[in-house]
């Protein structure tokens, strides 16, 4: 009786036991959903700081000052050098933003005008919202529905702004001193590992973006060249599109083609040839050059995955998941290899990711 008794608690325990595992990991399901947008902002606050002392970290060694102080310069200087080009381009930008609004319904006309000449092109028309619904969604803001989060308001987007600008300054000033906070939740044998794949991770990230911005220049520059000598109007802000939405790939280059391909049927069907053909040659230098460049430095993405991910955060979080998918899905796939793969199942026929040599190192407890 007695062992029966034991039997019968055992079995209790385990149960209540197994249910409280269960509420656990669904209350940390529940409450990563709901804060995901948050990691994200942070995320963004990382990002920013690994640029800022990418650039920090020289002027304090040729200045021999102190790394704070630079990267306190070095963010006045980007703020200054920011509004200086606000304030040059803005007038111009402004106007043509303005006359964009005026020309994309009348050139989404033209365009639907001439698909309708096909049947194919008459059962996609039927199928697409026409352009003064969505003109008319932009002006009362009903196109920012669903993207969810903090960035749902233009008064949430301006205060998470700086927020996010206030938390890279504070990361880039003193990361040691976070890194290190960071380090001492693991347990004192692991801190060493822990700390490696912290420093790759950061290189990860850091080449990635030095590779992101040179392509975003690339993009840019290139196609308000190409747009001007096509005869496009409104090429510069068309090619501060297409540098800005590079950042985000697949998507992206997408997105910004669709606005140059609409206004050059302002002027013939066989223009908008044109632009389409210059838009996936710029694509195509870029994805040659810069893209294999960025790789080397950092982790190789399949594309299928890249995509995956994009469209799984974008579902989830809205807007700023698409955007940051990129980074941090490589992010991801070098806390795999290292952790999970290297450490984990023991495999060491792929060879690990090394951070840069002159990466900063990470003191370890």
């Amino acid at each position: 009786m007695q062992r029966e008794g034991l039997t019968e608690l055992s079995f209790i325990q385990k149960t209540f036991l197994a249910v409280g595992i269960v509420v656990f990991a669904l209350l940390l399901i529940a409450l990563v959903y709901y804060t995901f947008d948050i990691f994200l902002l942070i995320f963004s606050a990382v990002l920013i700081s690994i640029f800022l002392r990418g650039l920090a970290v020289p002027v304090a060694q040729w200045l021999r000052v102190g790394e704070g102080w630079a990267v306190l310069g070095v963010s006045i200087m980007l703020i200054l050098v920011l509004a200086g080009a606000i304030a040059l381009l803005a007038p111009s930008v402004a106007e043509q933003v303005q006359l964009l609004r005026v020309k994309l319904p009348q050139s989404a006309r033209q365009a639907a005008d001439f698909i309708g000449q096909f049947p194919w092109g008459q059962a996609m028309i039927r199928q697409m919202p026409s352009a003064d619904t969505v003109m008319e969604k932009i002006d009362t803001g009903q196109v920012l529905t669903g993207v969810g989060g903090v960035f749902s308001s233009t008064v949430g987007a301006i205060g998470n702004f700086f927020i996010v600008i206030l938390l890279s300054i504070y990361l880039a000033a003193e990361p040691r001193l976070y890194s290190e906070g960071f380090l001492r939740l693991f347990p004192p044998l692991s801190r060493k590992r822990a700390g490696e794949v912290l420093e790759t991770a950061g290189e990860t990230l850091r080449w990635w973006l030095i590779g992101k911005i040179g392509s975003m220049i690339f993009i840019g520059v290139l196609t308000w060249v190409g747009l001007s000598i096509i005869g496009v109007p409104l090429a510069l802000t068309l090619g501060l599109l297409a540098g800005l939405l590079s950042f985000i790939p697949n998507f992206g280059p997408i997105i910004s083609a669709v606005p140059a391909l609409l206004l050059a049927f302002i002027n013939s069907p066989m223009t908008a040839l044109y632009v389409l053909g210059l838009y996936i040659g710029v694509q195509v230098i870029e994805s040659n050059l810069v893209t294999p460049y960025i790789e080397r430095q950092t982790v190789e993405l399949p594309p299928a995955l890249t995509v995956i991910f994009q469209l799984a955060l974008a579902v989830t979080v809205g807007g700023l998941g698409l955007v940051l998918a990129t980074p941090l899905l490589a992010l991801l796939v070098v806390i795999v290899q290292m952790v999970y793969i290297s450490d984990v199942l023991g495999d060491k026929t792929q060879p690990e990711i090394s951070p840069a040599a002159s990466g900063p190192e990470i003191q370890h407890s």
